[in-house]
């Protein structure tokens, strides 16, 4: 068993990458996962070695434990949130998140399922996370949380259910008053396509084409801005072709002739990242058609993904 403080920091290392994914995907907060790991090594470098018999297992209940603690203050600043609130953006391309190699994985981080998460109770979502993204047993989730294996399927179960019935509900629509005020994606173009289709988007956007925009847009098309008041965005979703089309006119007039725009992975799908780390817009597609529009500004929420950007290779620029 490892005793040096050498070996304590290369064995902590070695996990950081699935702590780090846990708490992201607990917290749907960047700056609070790095935080959250960072009081997880305080715990680890003040821990008893002798009560340590698997490290990887010890340093995933720590984690789990300080998220689920986060959870509740969270919450009630995201009650008092101005504007709308969308999870932190984080570069995919990196394994900032772990492998996501296959939908489920890139399901796991998508902004659509964060939300959901959002309605969980914390102790469901922890064992939805640890069990749909992390394929953890729930002989392994009920030691990591400290419930009986039963509770831990139950929980699951009512989690599992509960996302269901949100994804089902957002696929059809809804009042959008809430936290999770996004939308499933009933269907996502690949890459190469998505470029060309917001290509167009974004060309037709900035020429002031209302027309040509509009009849790029689904009629129940939805542009959620999250700034957190701290800069101008608008508080409430905007919703239905003709207003989304106004507002992304205007908004592209006002901003994006002065912004260099580049495509990059964030949360496991295509995005566009406007001016550097300025503003990272998603663009959903349905059959062709702009379903919804997500732009986070708040520079706080953005922090993250340039520290990524300050290490990423040249991305692709369709616009500047």
């Amino acid at each position: 068993m490892t005793t040096t403080a050498a070996d304590r920091s290369a064995e902590f290392e070695q996990h950081r990458p699935r702590m780090f994914g846990i708490a992201y995907r607990m917290l749907g907060s960047a700056a609070e996962a790095e935080d959250t790991v960072q009081d997880t090594w305080l715990r680890w470098s003040a821990a008893d070695r002798g009560d340590v018999v698997h490290p990887g297992a010890w340093l995933a209940k720590a984690v789990t434990h300080l998220c689920l603690n986060r959870l509740t203050s969270a919450r009630a600043r995201r009650e008092a949130y101005v504007g709308p609130w969308l999870p932190e953006p984080v570069l995919t391309g990196d394994g900032a998140l772990g492998p996501l190699e296959s939908a489920e994985q890139r399901d796991s981080v998508s902004t659509a399922l964060l939300l959901l998460l959002e309605q969980l109770t914390p102790v469901e979502r922890a064992v939805y996370v640890l069990r749909e993204a992390f394929a953890y047993g729930h002989r392994e989730i009920a030691g990591l949380l400290d419930v009986s294996e039963a509770n831990s399927r139950q929980l699951h179960r009512r989690a599992s259910a509960r996302v269901a019935a949100g994804r089902a509900a957002a696929d059809g629509g809804g009042d959008g008053d809430g936290p999770a005020a996004g939308r499933v994606r009933r269907f996502q173009p690949d890459p190469a396509q998505w470029q060309v289709l917001v290509e167009s988007f974004l060309a037709a956007a900035r020429d002031g084409d209302l027309a040509r925009l509009e009849g790029m847009l689904a009629a129940d098309v939805r542009c959620v801005s999250d700034g957190g008041g701290v800069v101008s965005a608008a508080r409430r979703p905007i919703e239905g072709r003709a207003k989304v089309a106004r507002f992304l006119a205007g908004t592209a007039r006002k901003y994006g002739a002065a912004l260099p725009v580049a495509v990059a992975s964030v949360n496991g799908e295509p995005a566009l990242l406007a001016g550097g780390a300025a503003v990272v817009m998603q663009v959903d597609f349905e059959d062709g058609l702009v379903s919804e529009v997500r732009t986070i500004l708040n520079p706080e929420k953005l922090e993250f993904l340039a520290q990524q950007l300050s290490h990423a290779p040249g991305l692709s620029n369709p616009h500047r």
